[in-house]
């Protein structure tokens, strides 16, 4: 049992998926994972639907899971979510990681999580990112990198979710935390909302080649990001106004109206994607 680690070591530690090299202890993100499942049911009373979704990529191939940001907890649920099968590798912001002298950056290590550089092309965490993806793990993106409604930043989608599940070979799914955003507001006394988690359908970089290369990662974020809000507003994806969500954004929704993304299962995806690693692993 190991009880400190350098956390940039960990960083380069596989966290479940296929490999057999030695991963970030267990027993700490056990604990961790353990302790805020009692405390969130008891607060929050959360349940998560379609879980399915993401449980059908374990063992089989790697995943993007991206959602939208409203609140501090939607990374705490987003990784209570997909335990105790399975593990979630955030990307946080890199000055997360030194809070407390390094105390923090030792939790978020144990749980999974790497850092990244805001408003920079990280290759650093990109590299880690696909190698995860690669290794069967699953990488947690925000990407609107920031809470919604936070400060004076107009909200903007980074294509980075992508491009990481390009070069990893792996899809995108979408979820949201519903509620959370209720929790703690402006002036207002701390709540205790019922919380819902839900998965969304698997979205594929490679459908989107039918728009002009330089806009198909752009494209891919925020088609999956609209599929976060549809599901935290329970309305359909074209009812989603991406223009009054991202004022400043390129929008797509004539793009996607004259050219509908198909609509595949996570059971057919990661089947799929399942077979072809065996295969290119057969002929290595």
């Amino acid at each position: 049992m190991s009880l400190i680690l350098p956390y940039e070591k960990m960083w380069d530690m596989p966290l479940g998926g296929v490999s057999e090299g030695r991963q970030v202890p267990h027993w700490a993100g056990n604990l961790i994972w353990g302790f805020l499942s009692c405390v969130f049911k008891a607060c929050f009373r959360y349940r998560v639907d379609h879980r399915e979704r993401v449980r059908a990529f374990d063992g089989r191939c790697g995943v993007v899971i991206v959602a939208n940001h409203t609140s501090f907890l939607d990374v705490a649920f987003m990784y209570l979510a997909t335990r105790p099968r399975q593990w979630v590798r955030f990307m946080g912001r890199e000055n997360l990681f030194d809070n407390a002298h390094g105390f923090v950056g030792q939790i978020l290590s144990r749980v999974g999580a790497f850092p990244v550089k805001r408003d920079a092309a990280d290759r650093t965490a990109i590299k880690r990112a696909t190698r995860m993806l690669k290794n069967g793990e699953i990488v947690g993106i925000l990407p609107e990198g920031t809470r919604r409604g936070k400060g004076s930043k107009t909200p903007e989608i980074h294509s980075g979710a992508a491009f990481i599940a390009k070069m990893g070979k792996a899809p995108i799914l979408p979820m949201t935390v519903r509620n959370a955003e209720f929790v703690k507001q402006k002036g207002k006394f701390l709540r205790f909302p019922k919380i819902t988690v839900e998965y969304g359908n698997p979205v594929l970089v490679e459908d989107f080649d039918f728009l002009p290369k330089e806009d198909r990662l752009e494209g891919c974020t925020w088609y999956a990001m609209r599929e976060c809000f549809a599901l935290s507003l329970r309305v359909p994806r074209e009812q989603v106004d991406m223009r009054a969500l991202f004022p400043e954004g390129r929008d797509f929704t004539d793009e996607f109206a004259r050219h509908p993304v198909p609509e595949r299962t996570s059971e057919e995806v990661a089947s799929a994607l399942g077979i072809a690693r065996a295969e290119a692993g057969g002929r290595a």
